[in-house]
């Protein structure tokens, strides 16, 4: 079997000759870069400590990390069980559902299910506080747009904000 150093030269000879870019990816215990023409690239979260792929899913939004846990088992697992990302994730909506975060919070709730149940309501609160309501004459413009149920004071801070345009 080949060592990445030999491996790498017989590929650039092979990236030579037919011309196309080469295709990186990180070699088992090394730290540099190698790359390979035969082989495919390496699932990062196998090669990483899973502190670090941790690190790189905090970067994803609430949708990419949703669909980045739907590619493989291991970035599922990896996902599914890391409540420093649910809560990463969670904090973001709380600057919109402060009272309903905290709520589900103080009633023991997960950081994910906090997330779940309160993402879709963010959003459309969000939409609301942004005036992308506001000029609304059909039933016909709303098609297409998310709608969830708001409690009371949600309607109030909406209220309030269309009063304040």
């Amino acid at each position: 079997m080949f060592d990445c150093q030999t491996k790498h030269e017989a590929t650039m000879m092979k990236h030579d000759l037919m011309r196309t870019p080469p295709v990186f990816f990180l070699c088992k215990g090394q730290s540099s870069l190698t790359s390979s023409g035969d082989t495919l690239p390496q699932n990062f979260a196998e090669t990483l400590p899973t502190e670090m792929s941790v690190k790189i899913f905090e970067e994803l939004d609430t949708v990419s990390l949703c669909s980045a846990s739907q590619t493989c088992r291991l970035w599922r697992d990896i996902i599914q069980e890391s409540e420093q990302l649910w809560r990463t994730q969670c904090l973001l909506i709380r600057a919109v559902c402060q009272r309903e975060v905290d709520g589900d919070r103080r009633d023991g709730l997960s950081w994910k299910v906090t997330l779940v149940k309160n993402y879709t309501r963010s959003c459309v609160k969000k939409d609301w506080l942004k005036g992308r309501y506001s000029h609304v004459t059909s039933a016909e413009q709303l098609i297409g747009r998310r709608m969830t149920a708001l409690d009371a004071e949600a309607w109030g801070d909406i209220l309030q904000a269309e009063l304040d345009r």
